[in-house]
């Protein structure tokens, strides 16, 4: 129960009856007593919002660090999210591609950058799952020196065969493998890259005997893979759509919790009976630790707008990508969870950074 308080005082009781030369004492008084009873709703209350004035964000430019060059698929998305939040922000998003060194040098910048929001990191499930599982040794901790912010899409990979291979689906392929041991080949992107964990998660979960190919790059892969000199490979859904759609490739499953939006007649390994392989991969707003939460949070709150936004959708149509956003907790929660998986899988097949 919430008590009403009365500003009663002998001092301004004897002022009623007295002569103006009490006046001076009791406005005093009163002011005293109005000074308490703001001091006591400040206690039921709280402090009140007009106290407690919050600095807009942003009123400059902030810079989105991007760890790959121009045109890939985490540029694409990044450069579509940047130009969503200058709309609705009124400031420039900006995008500078750090590339280089397994896509580390764009982490670390952001990791020794200021935390007051203005400088930002589209990070991967390679920089902040992968490469700490590989290089243990980096010169930062993205679990520690990285606050999340949110999801924002998701780039899904298939497993993908020559269309020659007599197996069209999840069952019927391992089947194949499991009757030529160690003699069939599948190719990856290059040693420690996510098609190449894909490539081991595959072999764990399926109890295989198969080579591992690795190629420097997704492009010579597909070529090897289209000429039958090996047999299937793990890619993004974006770099293989339209040879499958021009029957050079013959999509077997698509490594992600839910069907692609892009092949949605292509069933997911967990619904062919093979729940173990999931390799999301996915991309998220990150920002120095040490941000204000209150800029966290806005910024959270303008990434969802935006991947929730009709113009978003169509200019990423047709590019591969699943839009997707979360709180900044869930992100937590899915890095967490990706460099349990990877860093398991590092260590079971004895990969080394090259």
């Amino acid at each position: 129960m919430i008590r009403m308080f009365s500003c009663s005082h002998p001092r301004l009781a004897a002022a009623r009856g007295s002569s103006t030369r009490d006046t001076a004492c009791t406005r005093a008084v009163m002011l005293a007593c109005t000074t308490s009873s703001i001091a006591v709703a400040v206690a039921i209350f709280g402090t009140p919002a007009w106290a407690q004035p919050t600095a807009p964000f942003p009123t400059r430019t902030v810079r989105v660090v991007v760890p790959f060059p121009p045109g890939g698929a985490t540029d694409i998305a990044a450069r579509a999210l940047a130009e969503r939040l200058s709309e609705q922000t009124t400031q420039q998003f900006v995008i500078d591609n750090r590339p280089g060194a397994g896509a580390n040098i764009g982490p670390e910048i952001v990791a020794k950058s200021k935390a007051d929001g203005y400088t930002l990191l589209v990070g991967t499930v390679a920089t902040h799952a992968i490469s700490t599982a590989l290089l243990p040794k980096l010169g930062y901790d993205l679990r520690r020196d990285l606050a999340p912010i949110s999801l924002v899409a998701n780039s899904p990979h298939a497993l993908v065969c020559n269309p020659a291979l007599p197996a069209r689906n999840p069952k019927e392929l391992i089947a194949l493998v499991r009757t030529r041991p160690g003699q069939m080949n599948f190719g990856s992107s290059g040693t420690g890259t996510l098609t190449h964990m894909e490539l081991e998660l595959l072999r764990n979960v399926g109890k295989l005997e198969l080579t591992h190919v690795p190629y420097k790059g997704s492009p010579p892969a597909l070529f090897d893979l289209f000429a039958g000199q090996v047999s299937c490979n793990f890619d993004s859904v974006a770099a293989v759509i339209n040879h499958v759609r021009a029957g050079k490739l013959r999509p077997i499953a698509v490594a992600t919790r839910d069907r692609s939006g892009v092949l949605p007649d292509v069933p997911t390994f967990a619904e062919s009976g093979f729940k173990g392989l999931v390799a999301d991969n996915w991309f998220a707003l990150f920002a120095p630790n040490g941000t204000p939460r209150e800029i966290i949070v806005r910024l959270n709150a303008e990434t969802v707008k935006a991947i929730a936004s009709k113009e978003l959708a169509e200019r990423l149509k047709g590019s591969g990508l699943d839009l997707q956003s979360s709180t900044p907790e869930r992100l937590g929660e899915q890095v967490a969870t990706d460099l349990a998986l990877w860093a398991k899988i590092v260590k079971d097949a004895g990969i080394k950074a090259e």
